[in-house]
């Protein structure tokens, strides 16, 4: 791939991209297309520098947010649960988080670590004031995928200008931090569940799997965490390799939940690719909630 990279250059991209979006959609579903798709994205990946981005939705991924439901409902009465957010961004994934959970359980007490590596898009989601007609972050509205009602239920609006309501702000503790950082268990204690998402296809692959590991050091022993967004050679095997439970309930649901990434594929570097249940390790590859493990091995 390097060799071709260096030979073909530029064209050589650009004329693959080209047929690609020429390409009838009955050949892009078959085996065939999908083998030229995986071409394509790793190619993608070794001419692409890669870099932070800061923009993201609110109900992102909805199939990951009935997941989430799943779990907080079998909590006992009252119960804490603890939770951690990494790479919060703009704050529209941990309000959708809160808001998931706070509908669903308001009985359960609940303890919120936001973090992010900005100071200023963490300042930004602390806020939690966004509006409705544009944003600075991201190409698309950030309320795209949210209904009329949630819009009424989780803000409160002034003009063009929409602010989390206060019951969506309770209990979170916001913190600048970077997930690769060996301290981050003491920074931030440890947690049931952690959001891991949206940020480790960013990394260069050896970096991210580095971070992944890291992340899991957060999650208390039978715990659970959500980690999409990430290449998946790297998460397959960082998971695997500790041992960590695929949870396959919702599993192609939330693999194909976040409309952006599946449709970026194969052409941006974070696109991703469409499950696949011929290969052997399907279920390993492409869960994106795993839970810690606690004496055994195995699936859920």
């Amino acid at each position: 791939m390097r060799i071709l990279r260096k030979a073909l250059g530029k064209p050589f991209f650009a004329a693959n991209a080209a047929l690609w979006n020429l390409l009838p959609s009955v050949l892009l579903k078959s085996a065939l297309g999908r083998r030229y798709g995986h071409f394509i994205h790793s190619l993608v990946k070794l001419k692409t520098s890669r870099g932070q981005y800061f923009g993201t939705f609110f109900f992102r991924n909805r199939a990951e947010l009935a997941m989430l439901g799943r779990l907080v409902q079998a909590r006992p009465q009252g119960a804490t649960v603890k939770i951690a957010v990494l790479a919060c961004s703009n704050g529209a994934e941990i309000y959708s988080i809160l808001w998931t959970i706070r509908t669903l359980r308001p009985d359960l007490k609940l303890i919120v670590q936001a973090m992010d590596i900005s100071a200023e898009i963490l300042e930004i989601a602390k806020q939690g004031c966004y509006s409705l007609t544009n944003s600075e972050m991201v190409d698309s509205p950030i309320f795209e995928y949210n209904t009329v009602d949630e819009i009424e239920g989780m803000f409160d609006r002034q003009g063009d200008q929409l602010s989390v309501k206060p019951f969506l702000r309770e209990g979170i503790r916001w913190s600048v931090a970077d997930a690769r950082n060996p301290e981050l268990p003491t920074l931030l204690g440890t947690q049931d569940i952690v959001f891991a998402s949206k940020f480790l296809f960013h990394m260069d692959p050896a970096q991210a799997a580095q971070c992944l590991r890291n992340v899991t050091r957060l999650v208390n022993p039978g715990g659970y965490l959500f980690v999409s967004g990430v290449d998946l050679d790297v998460r397959s095997a960082v998971m695997g390799e500790l041992g960590w439970l695929p949870v396959q309930e919702l599993l192609e649901d939330m693999h194909d939940g976040d409309p952006q990434v599946r449709r970026d594929w194969p052409l941006r570097y974070w696109g991703l690719e469409p499950l696949t249940k011929s290969r052997h390790d399907w279920k390993l590859r492409y869960a994106s909630l795993f839970r810690a493990p606690t004496t055994t091995r195995g699936e859920l």
